[in-house]
């Protein structure tokens, strides 16, 4: 098992493993399948040096990843600051492959020279705000009933980590 930087071959299985997210709904503001077309411009955007995506292998199979994104990119002021979003095989849930991606993430910040890392999720993903408060990250901010599942409105919340380096 190890963690390594996403090459463009893996992006099947991201797609795929985040199509489930999709599936479940909820999980991402998404809500129509994603294809791999869909996604090429999404894994380019990515750089190993300042933007990285994480994949967590076992057995030469992707069992998650997590993305670092540039946050309102091209506004210098903002350069060190960083959104996080990470998915997981609903195979592997609740095997620690979230927090071993995250906690690589946390690491590599000084070498990316982050200083502030935040998610975006949907309220009603309790799980996932749990687990990031587990990281010492705090609830931010709160955007009421911005996203719309078929007639059912969800807000969003903004949960940030201080990670000064």
């Amino acid at each position: 098992m190890g963690i390594r930087i996403a090459l463009n071959e893996d992006l099947p299985r991201l797609v795929e493993i985040y199509n489930q997210a999709i599936a479940a709904g909820q999980r991402t503001g998404d809500t129509v399948p994603m294809t791999i077309e869909d996604r090429k411009g999404w894994i380019e955007s990515h750089t190993a040096d300042k933007y990285p995506i994480l994949v967590e292998e076992k057995d030469k199979s992707i069992s998650g990843y997590l993305t670092i994104s540039a946050y309102r990119p091209g506004r210098a002021a903002l350069r060190h600051t960083a959104e996080v979003s990470f998915y997981v095989d609903f195979d592997c849930h609740r095997q620690g492959v979230a927090s071993r991606l995250l906690r690589h993430a946390i690491e590599l910040c000084p070498t990316l020279e982050l200083k502030t890392l935040f998610a975006i999720l949907m309220e009603s993903n309790t799980a996932s705000i749990e687990y990031l408060k587990s990281f010492g990250f705090e609830h931010w901010a709160h955007l009421p009933r911005v996203a719309d599942y078929d007639g059912v409105e969800v807000g969003q919340v903004y949960y940030g980590l201080r990670v000064d380096c």
